[in-house]
């Protein structure tokens, strides 16, 4: 699949972002800042929710409210819709924003302020970047990551795939 025929739709989108996070398959990794998971859906940011027990539906849910609605996905490009909510999704919406701004400051002359908020300058700043540059910017936090924390590592090939995948 080419970037241009990217899924962008809410309905397109969370089935390849399960997919990449792993279906129903339960997980607690004690090197995963998340704590328990499934579906993506990580226990230490939902307090009080039973993870092992978590239907597709509860998740798909929260991912609706708690990712797609709040952090603007649909304000976006459409070819950049996909990336940006798995990038919400993985690495969280502060670090996701700022591999945004960081490439629309790559592309564009004039340079938005990296601070990780997603707002009307960004998103306005996105209408002309591409989504390999993205993937670029988002190798390149991934490659940050593990450089400042080397246990992560173990993540890196698992992450770098995620980022090439279209």
């Amino acid at each position: 699949m080419e970037p241009s025929q990217n899924p962008v739709t809410f309905e397109q989108i969370i089935t390849h972002v399960l997919e990449s996070e792993g279906g129903d398959k339960y997980t607690n990794d004690p090197d995963d800042p998340g704590g328990e998971t499934k579906y993506g859906i990580a226990g230490m940011f939902n307090p009080g929710l039973d993870i092992k027990n978590l239907t597709r539906a509860q998740a798909v849910l929260i991912y609706k409210s708690n990712y797609w609605d709040r952090y603007k996905i649909e304000h976006l490009p459409h070819n950049l819709r996909y990336i940006y909510f798995d990038m919400v999704v993985n690495m969280g919406a502060s670090g996701a924003t700022k591999v945004l701004q960081r490439a629309a400051n790559g592309k564009n002359s004039e340079d938005i302020v990296v601070d990780g908020k997603i707002g009307p300058n960004t998103i306005k700043a996105m209408a002309n970047v591409e989504y390999e540059r993205v993937q670029s910017y988002r190798v390149l936090y991934y490659a940050e990551k593990v450089i400042d924390q080397p246990i992560k590592e173990k993540y890196w090939y698992g992450w770098y795939r995620r980022a090439l995948r279209v």
